[in-house]
């Protein structure tokens, strides 16, 4: 199997099996559409003594987008908000990269196995829905980005 195939398996499965995937609740819930292709993320965050102790989305959209988003709520969940930024700003630049970066996977872990939506500029936005998202909701739960 080569490496294309494996990350390819990777986001289907997550887009077949979401992780964290519910119905958002509390007072930090946010909604972000991707207007180029409609995709959709909801999505709540609990922030508890500065570590990610809650994350809950739902969505509607392409396997990019989804798959993404259940990658992130795994990275980011039981992390600190300090942690929890440094994974988003390193999974950014490496979506912003063009496809000339190729990320730290022990950092990125499954999401690597996005690194190939970076060379086409149009999914690149599929792929930071969830994760601006959780940005979002982050910043409006009282944490600094």
């Amino acid at each position: 199997m080569d490496l294309d195939s494996l990350y390819q398996d990777v986001i289907l499965d997550h887009y077949k099996n979401p992780h964290h995937k519910g119905v958002p609740f509390g007072d930090f819930v946010v909604h972000h559409v991707n207007p180029s292709c409609g995709d959709e993320v909801t999505l709540s965050v609990t922030v508890k003594e500065n570590v990610i102790s809650e994350l809950v989305w739902s969505g509607v959209g392409c396997s990019i987008s989804q798959a993404s988003t259940s990658i992130m709520s795994d990275l980011v969940l039981g992390k600190t908000a300090d942690e929890a930024f440094s994974i988003l700003n390193q999974f950014t630049e490496l979506m912003q990269s063009k496809g000339s970066a190729v990320g730290d996977e022990a950092v990125l872990e499954d999401a690597i196995a996005l690194s190939g939506v970076s060379k086409f500029p149009a999914r690149v936005k599929c792929a930071l829905l969830g994760w601006m998202a959780f940005k979002d909701a982050a910043i409006q739960n009282g944490v600094q980005a």
